[in-house]
């Protein structure tokens, strides 16, 4: 392989940190974190943009943890038509001592018309790799999991701004607490609200679609009881049961809700300035001070306490957990004081 040559068909790279969506080819591509949805999709991105400047680009896969020696040299050799080549390596947490050597030699000595992709989930493996590589200047894109909804929700407007659509806020809080618990339930739920739809999904397109759904129905179960709607919390809650939902996700629910009441009771400040420090959206930052008004610090320790035992029942520690999930609803719905 001769030197590193910058090629005609791509700019120079991106800086590291970038977000999967902006990601484009590069000699060398890092993806980060054990979210394999995301990596899945920034790859499918590279894949794309590729062949679309070069369709005849051959995809060629590497299992970093069975890597024979020289494999890589090989692979990114010119072919005999000239065509580009995307390598795609899976892996690399679990990289052999070849792999490594062969990835650090590659590094300074890089082919031209060749994209590698790494994907690395995670883990102390391969950090001497991973060091190199950024310090080479390789674009670095995170593929961490969404642990706060207001990334889902960021998600959810980058899918619709993506295919030109809109949806409503309410609508893409609806749709998140319905289907956010894995990424790619959500991206589908995206793709078909898009593909089945015309003009801006509403908050009652998502209810249509996806209202049914354990997470929604364990929502509007926490939405009443935070608001004091005892009698309709109950009757949501009971017909949910009969039907079969696990009360795990509800006592979840109603975990969240009063965990966003409690850090916002008696905080001053922006709702900006709230969402940003307690990772929530300023929406629910204002929800959560609007319900936070009914409550005072022994009323939330109190509904701390009935919410855990609930939670230690539903998980096995009693013999009556319906009991002790619908106690739970009404102490909260009467502020801590039921």
């Amino acid at each position: 392989m001769s030197p590193a040559a910058p090629s005609k068909r791509r700019p120079a790279a991106k800086p590291a940190g970038l977000s999967w969506r902006e990601v484009e080819p590069a000699p060398i591509v890092l993806l980060t974190g054990p979210e394999d949805y995301l990596a899945g999709r920034a790859m499918e991105r590279i894949r794309l943009a590729l062949r679309q400047e070069r369709p005849e680009t051959e995809t060629v896969r590497v299992d970093a943890a069975a890597y024979g020696a020289g494999e890589l040299t090989l692979l990114a050799s010119p072919s005999l038509f000239g065509e580009a080549k995307l390598i795609e390596v899976q892996n690399l947490a679990q990289m052999n001592e070849d792999f490594l050597k062969d990835m650090l030699a590659y590094l300074g000595d890089t082919a031209e018309d060749t994209t590698v992709v790494l994907h690395h989930g995670g883990g102390n493996r391969g950090k001497k790799l991973l060091d190199a590589v950024k310090a080479s200047g390789a674009p670095v894109v995170d593929c961490q999991p969404f642990k706060k909804d207001s990334d889902k929700l960021d998600f959810v407007r980058g899918e619709f701004k993506a295919a030109r659509r809109r949806i409503d806020p309410a609508a893409a809080t609806a749709l998140v607490n319905a289907v956010g618990s894995k990424l790619a339930d959500l991206a589908a739920a995206c793709s078909q609200l898009i593909s089945d739809s015309s003009g801006e999904v509403t908050e009652e397109l998502v209810e249509r679609y996806y209202g049914g759904r354990v997470e929604a129905t364990a929502f509007k179960v926490a939405d009443a009881a935070l608001a004091g709607r005892g009698a309709q919390a109950l009757t949501m809650l009971r017909h949910a049961l009969d039907t079969g939902v696990d009360p795990v996700p509800l006592v979840a629910a109603l975990a969240m809700k009063l965990r966003s009441v409690a850090r916002v009771a008696g905080r001053q400040g922006s709702a900006a300035a709230l969402a940003k420090e307690f990772g929530m959206a300023p929406w629910q930052v204002d929800q959560a001070r609007r319900e936070a008004q009914r409550w005072d610090a022994e009323g939330l320790i109190r509904a701390v306490k009935v919410l855990a035992e609930a939670d230690a029942q539903v998980k096995g520690a009693g013999r009556d957990p319906v009991y002790a999930v619908e106690r739970a609803v009404t102490v909260i719905a009467l502020g801590g004081r039921g």
